[in-house]
């Protein structure tokens, strides 16, 4: 159940975050450094630099996230998936040159946006990699029989 719920509960987070990002009261305009796509560029929070493009990556991986919750295979596929990208887009964001922290001038990584995404990736990667590997039982239903003994409804 753990990775089933952390995937719902990472995918309602992404999605409360990728929609917090279109409400310009939730964050301060930014700047710099410059981007190829400053709509909706500002610190989210006062926090976190994101622009449009970042909150529609956000908002997908919070939909991913939701639908993964469906069954413990998705649950850990995506958990596994979100630390390994998160962890890259993390080193990325410490790496100044080639724009790396920009994503080549497109999505804003850098700031508090690293230990985010590497928060993310080490929780993602216990999750995905570490966590629990026992799927989720579904009991088959039991009848009761006249002698008090009890039998499985599904074939013996």
């Amino acid at each position: 159940m753990l990775t089933r719920y952390f995937a719902l509960i990472v995918g309602v987070a992404y999605v409360l975050a990728g929609l917090a990002g279109f409400v310009p009261a939730l964050g301060d305009e930014r700047t710099t450094p410059h981007l190829h796509v400053e709509s909706q560029y500002r610190d989210v929070l006062g926090l976190f630099p994101a622009n449009i493009l970042h909150h529609v990556v956000h908002l997908a991986v919070g939909v991913l996230g939701i639908l993964a919750f469906r069954s413990f295979a998705a649950s850990r596929t995506f958990s596994q998936g979100l630390a390994i990208v998160y962890a890259v887009l993390a080193v990325m964001g410490l790496i100044d040159a080639a724009d790396l922290s920009t994503t080549f001038d497109l999505i804003p990584l850098f700031g508090n946006d690293v230990w985010l995404h590497a928060v993310t990736a080490a929780a993602a990667g216990y999750v995905g990699f570490l966590g629990p590997v026992a799927q989720d039982r579904v009991e088959a239903p039991v009848t009761r029989t006249v002698g008090g003994g009890s039998r499985s409804a599904v074939g013996d």
